[in-house]
């Protein structure tokens, strides 16, 4: 029995159903169009239930020793381990990602994991000088209930698991809902993950469904108190604006248009290499992605011919091939709109440097120049493998270019002078920046989330103890307190 046919299903107080919807969403190889599943969406009812079985798992949950619930988290890695070949074969398969995306994105979920082991007993009380004699002020930390957790296609296995496992490790219960076209590495796999490392039923819950479905009763639902959402900003607006409505708090993870730049005194070579990686990885599919590279024009034709002559040597088709690099985009839905993006900006009077063909789901690396500055193409986030290639002259200008856009969620520069790198990065509008690096990057302790549209709130380390937990004041009179009547 395959991977897809056996998890394939709803995840509900421990029990593995059908949906009860009167349609299915069909899971596809955006490779090769196979079917890998259909899943009959889950309805409101099944929400409703969902969120009941986590309600009342979590209650006794929370009351268990931080050991225990640690205990869970190290079954969850030692299994991934084990499983990690058929972990990377299925994210292959459902994302067409690439063998080294897949095996990158198995790698950094286990250090999550093992970030997660340590979250489970890292909370602390507090006790606080009082103004009044003889009282005690206490602040507990504990979890917050139930964690809504919407994840997307693109990353689904470690950016699911980011919130799953500390929340859980935290002593809150868990709903996910994984993205339709993710919906078993992102759902199914990670509730047999747990299922096998022994977690009580009820505490982790997948819903697979869908908006037509079901509205937004995955938002205002009573029980849930957080809503991790990664997703589009188009997306993100809906969910934060609806769970403000309910007073439930939100951590969003939303998109990006990150720029990476080249400054005059750059390493060339090296910056090639990461703007390559930063725009291209995974098709271009990640919201951290180098959407614009911004290149000094002191250095601007030896980069460009550089990175133009790398861009050409970039193999397109079957994931499974340890030689192809670009794998498929992952609907056709985005496949056309990616060329409708460039054959547009072709008609504004950009330039190709590189004009790759689009065939079916896979899309060929393009790059363009010469893109007017008030092109829309500048401002948006753009899922998939074109390049926009932006002259500047001198840092204050690089500066404002990389401001100039709704988002701010990652970047990068590339200087030989590394504090001449940073006093850059302080500059800009996002809440990641790298130095010598890609523009792509996440670790367990650093906190990861993004300025303006790109998002609110962090993830990571003790910015995730925050998102999934709520502080209690209790406080404690030795004595008799006097009273003003």
């Amino acid at each position: 029995m395959s991977i897809f046919t056996e998890l394939a299903h709803q995840y509900i107080d421990g029990q593995w159903l059908a949906g009860t919807g009167s349609w299915d969403i069909i899971d596809v190889n955006p490779y090769n169009g196979e079917k890998l599943a259909a899943i009959t969406v889950a309805t409101v009812e099944q929400v409703d239930e969902a969120y009941r079985a986590a309600e009342r798992a979590q209650r006794e949950w929370a009351q268990v020793s931080p050991y225990a619930r640690r205990a869970v988290i190290e079954g969850v890695l030692r299994l991934t381990e084990e499983r990690e070949d058929e972990l990377v074969e299925a994210m292959i398969d459902e994302l067409g990602g690439t063998r080294a995306k897949a095996r990158y994105e198995v790698w950094l979920a286990k250090e999550f994991l093992r970030e997660a082991i340590q979250l489970a007993v890292r909370p602390e009380g507090r006790i606080l000088p009082s103004l009044v004699e003889g009282k005690e002020n206490r602040v507990e930390r504990l979890p917050v209930g139930v964690v809504a957790v919407i994840s997307p296609f693109n990353f689904p296995f470690l950016v699911t698991l980011k919130s799953v496992a500390p929340a859980l490790a935290l002593g809150n219960a868990v709903v996910i809902k994984p993205n339709q076209n993710a919906p078993v590495t992102g759902g199914g796999v990670i509730a047999r993950l747990f299922e096998d490392a022994g977690l009580p039923a009820g505490l982790l819950n997948v819903l697979v469904t869908d908006i037509a479905e079901i509205g937004d009763a995955l938002l205002t639902h009573p029980v849930p108190k957080v809503i991790s959402f990664a997703g589009s900003d188009r997306v993100g607006r809906h969910v934060g604006a609806v769970a403000a409505k309910h007073f439930k708090r939100t951590v969003l993870e939303l998109s990006g248009n990150s720029a990476l730049v080249v400054l005059d005194d750059a390493d060339l070579d090296y910056a090639v290499d990461a703007a390559v990686f930063s725009r291209f990885v995974y098709q271009g599919q990640v919201c951290m992605a180098a959407n614009r590279i911004l290149v000094d024009r002191a250095v601007e034709h030896d980069f460009t011919e550089r990175f133009v002559k790398r861009v050409r040597s970039l193999n397109t088709g079957d994931p499974h091939e340890d030689d192809v690099q670009i794998g498929p985009l992952i609907n056709p839905f985005q496949a056309d709109a990616l060329t409708a993006l460039v054959d547009r900006a072709l008609e504004e009077g950009a330039t190709a440097l590189v004009r790759g063909a689009t065939r079916g789901n896979l899309v060929e690396p393009t790059v363009l120049t010469g893109l007017p500055e008030d092109s829309p193409l500048l401002g948006q986030e753009i899922f998939g493998p074109v390049a926009l290639l932006v002259p500047f002259d001198g840092e204050d200008e690089a500066v404002r270019l990389a401001n100039a856009t709704p988002y701010g969620l990652s970047g990068a520069v590339h200087t030989r002078d590394v504090e001449r790198g940073v006093r850059f990065a302080k500059r800009v509008e996002a809440g990641m920046f790298h130095v010598n690096d890609s523009t792509i990057s996440d670790e367990p302790l650093a906190a990861f989330g993004g300025e303006k549209a790109s998002g609110l709130g962090r993830l990571n380390g003790d910015a995730t103890v925050e998102a999934f937990t709520t502080q209690k004041w209790i406080s404690i009179q030795h004595g008799r307190s006097h009273f003003p009547f």
